[in-house]
């Protein structure tokens, strides 16, 4: 711990707020609330942690804090922090869902349609389902029960539907308006709850029939009856009503903690969603932190009843999601929340081994690599490469991992613009001028450890950049590949030395996962940039075909294989005149 954080530990104020821990280049670490900054600040470099939030503690250089008025300020504001800034010690959950719902048009003939987006047009919006499959079983249910219009536009004779009894065929014969709204209201009764009402009207519509003798007919409801009872009675009941509501469970072990979400939709449990992540503060805060964040994301709408365990703050939780909060004592709800509880403390038993082995790998492997090279931990590491075919279409390509991942989003590709011809050495001076000078100009995050694919030439024409025409003084290593193109040899320092590396280490094991990934990208690129270029070279050539020709013949043949098979005739029918036609097949056949 540096005298600049003794400093301001001293300083802490006994109230409530949030902290951002910060790293060496003033990069927001970690976002955290605290009812008491002063106590839960200091107790990050007093005492004994776990590994993980060693980890974190190690990184930290200096912290900021804002002060709050009360807990709710500091939890809101702690949400918005994490939203704000995306610190890599927080869970940060990705709305990666969007869960359907039933629609019934408010059209003059109205339709029963799955969707997921709800939009203000007078229609009724019945769930989100979380299970898509169940939403599709519901509706094609409804299909067969309710004789609304199916199609999208009327056409001009009836459908098969009609002959089935699943539509009125409003487009040749007039619905009265009461007909629909019987129809409307007796499919919202029975998705919010009431198909049993629905059954038991088949039952005795049923039951008529076949008192009149008329078999068929008793057959339809029959079968009515035998869909309803297959779609909406496969899964058990889980309350006696029919309030839809969202139970949380959780359980916490050795840093980390897993949350489970029962979704209850018409008294039934019919999906879940699992969430695992690291904590680094009391577990009761952290699950709050996830609570709201949950609800934040638009694919996860609050239902009229949350169900929380004990030792979560009701109030707190109450008034930052303004939703019925209840933490059941004891009966059915009770026991929703032991399920929950009892299944996220087996998953995190579960995941523990996995966890473990996954740390090896990553973060474990890029502590060890920066120990080997007389380091920082290279939290963040880029990797450049090359490609090009005797100095034609080249390129290069920069991966990023962090903690021993790859960090897709962040990759980037290069176009070389100021070499001319084949000189490796050039073209990763240039691609490593222009990222970093952009990094300087906008601020951006630079690297614990730059990484070039390439020997001793390459390392020193990058260095000369970074150091001579940048001022950057960030450390640098080359990766060798053998004669098998398999990772060989790392060198670093200056003038530049081979690390002994331990060939079924895991910082081995990572390197080659960086020199793999980072060629891969720069081949594919290679690969995209040179079919592109073929195309248009061939194409150039021709009188007669400018960038609008060449784009119609691409779109309409989709490949130049395609093209060069087509006959002057299919050529002409993409759009060509006859004479640029006949020009473009005899310059493809050549």
């Amino acid at each position: 711990m540096n005298q600049h954080i003794k400093d301001k530990l001293a300083l802490l104020p006994d109230q409530p707020g949030c902290y951002l821990m910060k790293d060496r280049q003033g990069t927001i670490i970690y976002v955290g609330k605290a009812k008491i900054l002063k106590n839960r600040v200091r107790s990050y470099f007093t005492g004994s942690h776990d590994g993980k939030t060693l980890r974190l503690v190690n990184e930290i250089e200096d912290f900021e804090y804002i002060v709050t008025s009360s807990d709710m300020e500091a939890l809101i504001l702690e949400l918005n922090l994490i939203k704000k800034h995306d610190p890599k010690y927080n869970v940060m959950l990705k709305d990666d869902k969007t869960y359907p719902f039933i629609k019934l048009t408010a059209e003059r003939h109205p339709r029963l349609i799955t969707t997921r987006k709800v939009k203000k047009d007078r229609g009724k919006y019945f769930g989100p389902y979380p299970n898509v499959m169940a939403a599709n079983e519901t509706k094609k249910l409804l299909d067969r029960i309710y004789p609304l219009r199916k199609c999208n536009t009327l056409p001009d004779r009836v459908c098969l539907y009609y002959h089935l009894g699943q539509c009125l065929a409003p487009c040749v014969y007039d619905v009265h308006e009461q007909e629909y709204k019987k129809i409307t209201d007796d499919i919202t009764r029975f998705l919010n709850g009431g198909y049993n009402d629905v059954k038991k009207d088949l039952t005795e519509k049923m039951q008529a029939a076949a008192e009149e003798l008329d078999f068929e007919r008793a057959k339809e409801f029959r079968d009515k009856i035998a869909s309803i009872e297959t779609t909406m009675e496969k899964q058990k009941m889980s309350t006696t009503d029919f309030t839809d509501r969202d139970v949380f469970g959780y359980g916490f072990d050795k840093g980390w903690m897993c949350v489970q979400v029962f979704f209850i939709r018409q008294g039934k449990l019919i999906e879940r969603d699992v969430s695992m992540f690291p904590i680094y503060g009391e577990p009761d805060e952290e699950f709050l932190t996830y609570l709201g964040q949950f609800y934040l994301m638009p694919s996860h709408f609050k239902p009229k009843e949350i169900l929380l365990p004990e030792s979560i703050d009701a109030e707190l939780a109450g008034g930052l999601l303004e939703v019925k909060i209840l933490q059941p004592k004891r009966g059915p709800k009770k026991d929703l929340l032991k399920l929950a509880n009892k299944n996220a403390k087996i998953a995190l038993q579960e995941k523990f081994s996995l966890i473990d082995r996954d740390e090896e790998r990553t973060i474990k492997a890029v502590e060890s690599l920066g120990e080997q090279l007389g380091i920082y931990t290279p939290h963040r590491i880029e990797a450049f490469d090359n490609s090009n075919i005797q100095g034609t279409n080249p390129v290069s390509a920069m991966v990023v991992f962090i903690d021993g991942k790859p960090e897709k989003k962040e990759y980037r590709k290069y176009k070389i613009k100021t070499v001319e011809g084949p000189d490796d050495y050039e073209s990763m001076r240039e691609v490593v001028r222009r990222r970093y000078s952009r990094a300087l100009r906008e601020g951006l995050q630079l690297p614990d450890l730059i990484i070039i694919d390439g020997g001793k030439g390459h390392v020193e024409g990058v260095r000369d950049v970074l150091e001579n025409e940048l001022g950057l003084d960030i450390p640098l290593s080359g990766l060798v590949k053998d004669e098998k193109h398999r990772t060989s040899q790392l060198m670093i320092g200056s003038p530049l030395e081979l690390v002994p590396l331990d060939r079924t280490s895991q910082e081995f094991y990572l390197l080659q996962r960086i020199q793999d990934e980072v060629h891969r990208f720069a081949i594919t690129f290679h690969r995209q940039v040179r079919g592109k270029t073929a195309f248009q070279s061939i194409l150039d050539d021709i009188d007669g075909v400018g960038e609008k020709r060449r784009k119609q013949l691409l779109k309409h043949f989709g490949s130049l294989k395609k093209m060069k098979d087509a006959s002057v005739e299919e050529i002409i029918a993409a759009g060509m005149p006859k004479g640029v036609a006949e020009e473009i097949a005899r310059k493809l056949q050549e």
